[in-house]
Protein backbone atom coordinates (compact mmCIF):
# COMPACT_ATOMS: atom_id res chain seq x y z
CA UNK A 1 0.00 0.00 0.00
CA UNK A 2 1.13 3.36 -0.93
CA UNK A 3 0.85 5.60 1.79
CA UNK A 4 1.27 9.68 2.45
CA UNK A 5 4.73 9.17 3.95
CA UNK A 6 5.42 7.84 0.60
CA UNK A 7 4.72 10.74 -1.44
CA UNK A 8 5.09 13.60 0.67
CA UNK A 9 7.61 16.13 0.51
CA UNK A 10 9.24 15.83 4.03
CA UNK A 11 10.28 18.84 6.41
CA UNK A 12 8.25 21.21 5.10
CA UNK A 13 8.80 23.76 6.79
CA UNK A 14 6.20 26.21 9.17
CA UNK A 15 5.67 29.78 9.57
CA UNK A 16 4.80 30.20 13.38
CA UNK A 17 1.52 31.29 14.04
CA UNK A 18 2.83 34.57 15.72
CA UNK A 19 5.07 35.78 12.64
CA UNK A 20 4.51 38.50 10.56
CA UNK A 21 2.90 38.15 7.06
CA UNK A 22 6.21 39.87 5.87
CA UNK A 23 7.80 37.09 7.50
CA UNK A 24 5.58 34.39 6.02
CA UNK A 25 6.06 36.08 2.50
CA UNK A 26 9.98 36.20 3.11
CA UNK A 27 9.93 32.40 3.60
CA UNK A 28 7.71 31.56 0.86
CA UNK A 29 9.97 33.51 -2.05
CA UNK A 30 13.22 31.76 -0.15
CA UNK A 31 11.45 28.11 -0.53
CA UNK A 32 10.14 29.15 -3.66
CA UNK A 33 6.30 28.09 -2.31
CA UNK A 34 3.09 29.65 -2.51
CA UNK A 35 1.04 28.49 0.90
CA UNK A 36 3.08 26.72 4.33
CA UNK A 37 1.93 25.55 6.93
CA UNK A 38 1.05 27.37 10.28
CA UNK A 39 2.48 25.89 13.55
CA UNK A 40 2.14 27.16 16.97
CA UNK A 41 4.47 27.75 19.88
CA UNK A 42 3.52 24.14 20.83
CA UNK A 43 4.60 23.07 17.35
CA UNK A 44 1.00 21.88 16.70
CA UNK A 45 -0.58 22.67 13.18
CA UNK A 46 -2.76 25.59 13.85
CA UNK A 47 -3.74 26.10 9.86
CA UNK A 48 -2.65 26.88 6.39
CA UNK A 49 -1.50 30.20 5.17
CA UNK A 50 -0.99 31.37 0.86
CA UNK A 51 0.46 34.10 -0.71
CA UNK A 52 -3.05 34.52 -1.84
CA UNK A 53 -4.67 34.77 1.77
CA UNK A 54 -1.65 37.55 2.34
CA UNK A 55 -3.05 39.70 -0.77
CA UNK A 56 -6.65 39.12 -0.75
CA UNK A 57 -7.44 39.07 3.72
CA UNK A 58 -4.71 41.47 4.51
CA UNK A 59 -3.08 43.76 2.08
CA UNK A 60 -6.55 44.30 -0.34
CA UNK A 61 -8.48 45.05 3.09
CA UNK A 62 -5.83 47.72 3.62
CA UNK A 63 -4.40 45.64 6.64
CA UNK A 64 -0.36 45.97 7.84
CA UNK A 65 1.14 42.77 6.70
CA UNK A 66 4.70 43.84 9.15
CA UNK A 67 1.68 44.08 12.16
CA UNK A 68 -0.79 41.18 10.96
CA UNK A 69 0.31 37.63 12.06
CA UNK A 70 0.48 34.42 10.54
CA UNK A 71 -1.94 32.94 13.16
CA UNK A 72 -4.62 35.55 12.28
CA UNK A 73 -5.65 34.26 9.58
CA UNK A 74 -5.59 30.71 10.14
CA UNK A 75 -9.56 30.08 9.21
CA UNK A 76 -11.83 26.70 10.67
CA UNK A 77 -10.29 23.27 10.68
CA UNK A 78 -6.92 21.85 8.62
CA UNK A 79 -7.64 19.14 6.63
CA UNK A 80 -4.84 17.09 6.87
CA UNK A 81 -3.48 13.13 6.32
CA UNK A 82 -1.91 10.79 8.65
CA UNK A 83 1.69 9.70 7.48
CA UNK A 84 0.34 5.88 7.31
CA UNK A 85 -2.82 7.27 5.69
CA UNK A 86 -3.29 5.19 2.10
CA UNK A 87 -2.75 7.35 -0.63
CA UNK A 88 -6.42 7.18 -2.16
CA UNK A 89 -7.79 8.50 1.23
CA UNK A 90 -5.41 11.42 0.28
CA UNK A 91 -6.43 11.72 -3.02
CA UNK A 92 -10.00 11.78 -1.83
CA UNK A 93 -9.33 14.63 0.68
CA UNK A 94 -7.89 16.50 -2.35
CA UNK A 95 -10.92 15.73 -4.30
CA UNK A 96 -12.71 18.21 -2.11
CA UNK A 97 -11.11 20.97 -3.87
CA UNK A 98 -7.83 20.70 -0.88
CA UNK A 99 -4.48 21.41 -3.01
CA UNK A 100 -2.33 20.96 -0.08
CA UNK A 101 -2.38 18.53 2.47
CA UNK A 102 -0.25 18.63 5.51
CA UNK A 103 1.02 15.32 7.28
CA UNK A 104 1.17 14.99 10.26
CA UNK A 105 2.74 11.76 12.58
CA UNK A 106 1.73 11.82 16.40
CA UNK A 107 0.22 15.43 15.96
CA UNK A 108 3.23 17.14 14.33
CA UNK A 109 3.83 18.05 11.02
CA UNK A 110 5.90 15.32 8.75
CA UNK A 111 5.44 16.64 5.24
CA UNK A 112 3.11 18.28 2.60
CA UNK A 113 1.34 16.74 0.02
CA UNK A 114 0.69 19.34 -3.36
CA UNK A 115 -0.72 18.41 -6.61
CA UNK A 116 2.89 18.15 -7.60
CA UNK A 117 3.85 15.06 -5.44
CA UNK A 118 0.93 13.38 -6.87
CA UNK A 119 1.76 14.39 -10.37
CA UNK A 120 5.21 12.39 -9.86
CA UNK A 121 4.21 9.62 -7.59
CA UNK A 122 0.64 8.60 -9.29
CA UNK A 123 -1.02 7.49 -12.26
CA UNK A 124 -1.61 10.09 -15.04
CA UNK A 125 -5.46 9.01 -14.46
CA UNK A 126 -5.51 9.72 -10.53
CA UNK A 127 -3.42 12.92 -11.29
CA UNK A 128 -5.66 14.20 -13.80
CA UNK A 129 -8.70 12.94 -11.85
CA UNK A 130 -7.40 14.99 -9.28
CA UNK A 131 -6.69 18.00 -10.32
CA UNK A 132 -9.92 17.53 -11.93
CA UNK A 133 -11.93 17.74 -8.27
CA UNK A 134 -9.70 20.43 -7.01
CA UNK A 135 -10.10 22.97 -9.88
CA UNK A 136 -13.87 22.57 -10.04
CA UNK A 137 -15.78 25.41 -9.57
CA UNK A 138 -12.69 27.25 -8.11
CA UNK A 139 -12.36 30.96 -8.60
Amino acid sequence: MVSARDIMSPNAQCVGEKDTLVDAARLMAGLDVGALPICGEDERLKGMLTDRDIVVKCIAQGGDPARTTAGSLAEGPVITARAEDAIEAVLELMQEQVRRIPVIDDHRLVGIISQADIAQTMSSEATGATVEEISADLP
